[in-house]
């Protein structure tokens, strides 16, 4: 059931790590000024866990997901005009290639940019919002509650 339905929108994701010269890097995706880890709204009767698994390929092309902390969750605060919500599980992807793919309805890919980046240069790029799903993510990744 989307928690949001009733009241807020909600919008599914997930933060995507890749192991790269021995040091764990997100996939950041931009979209004008604005960068994130891929996500999208969750479709009425869609499972948020689902939602945030198609988000991704739809995306990055990207489906070689490995939900290896299990299927936790961080969930933000309402926000934006909206008062959307956001919910983002963790998994690491250690192949494939990510591409931009053009959304249908936008005719154009719905990113300009992606990164893999370090946890400190993705601090340096995010908005507060997503810095607390970044800290989270930390927490989670070392092994603390």
């Amino acid at each position: 059931m989307n928690a949001g339905q009733d009241s807020n929108p909600i919008s599914a994701g997930v933060v995507i790590l890749r192991r790269i010269d021995g040091e764990w890097h997100y996939l950041l995706l931009r979209a004008y000024q604005y960068w994130d880890f891929p996500k999208g709204l969750v479709e009425p009767g869609e499972d948020e866990f689902d939602a945030a698994v198609r988000e991704v390929e739809e995306e990055t092309t990207l489906v070689a997901l490995d939900f290896c902390w299990g299927h936790v969750f961080y969930q933000t605060p309402p926000y934006g005009k909206l008062r959307k919500i956001a919910r983002y599980y963790i998994a690491r992807c250690d192949s494939g290639e990510v591409k931009l793919s053009v959304a249908e309805e936008l005719g154009r890919p719905e990113h300009e940019e992606f990164r893999w980046v370090t946890v400190r240069q993705a601090r340096g790029l995010v908005s507060p919002r997503v810095r607390q799903v970044l800290d989270w993510a930390e927490g989670i990744i070392a092994g603390q509650p």
